[in-house]
């Protein structure tokens, strides 16, 4: 099974407040909160969502295509990407995998829970 193509981007940052401010300037809206310091963004114009997420403690901030899948069980992960993690529930309701492209970039591939 293909994916829907990129419907948002994953946005780590290691402050929100400045982060968000920062897309807001660009035009950006907060669709939502989730109170632990990510969220929802969304241009007027349309395009991708950003998700932003907060780790101060984390790895290097970088910024993740999320993928659509129609299907958990139906996707199957394309030849020479790696799995991190297989389709796993979600707080926000959808089912993630958590793939590596070729490079080693992040991908996040989330579908409907099963």
């Amino acid at each position: 099974m293909t994916s829907r193509g990129i419907q948002g981007l994953i946005v780590q940052t290691r402050n929100w407040g400045r982060t968000v401010a920062f897309w807001q300037a660009l035009g950006y809206r907060v669709k939502f909160e989730t109170g632990r310091n990510s969220g929802r963004l969304e241009h007027p114009a349309g395009g991708p969502y950003l998700f932003v997420v907060e780790r101060p403690d984390g790895p290097d901030p970088e910024i993740q295509p999320l993928v659509g899948a129609d299907d958990a069980d139906g996707f199957e992960p394309p030849h020479g990407a790696t799995v991190e993690h297989p389709f796993i529930g979600r707080p926000w309701g959808s089912a993630e995998m958590l793939l590596r492209d070729p490079d080693g970039r992040h991908i996040s591939v989330q579908a409907p829970p099963p």
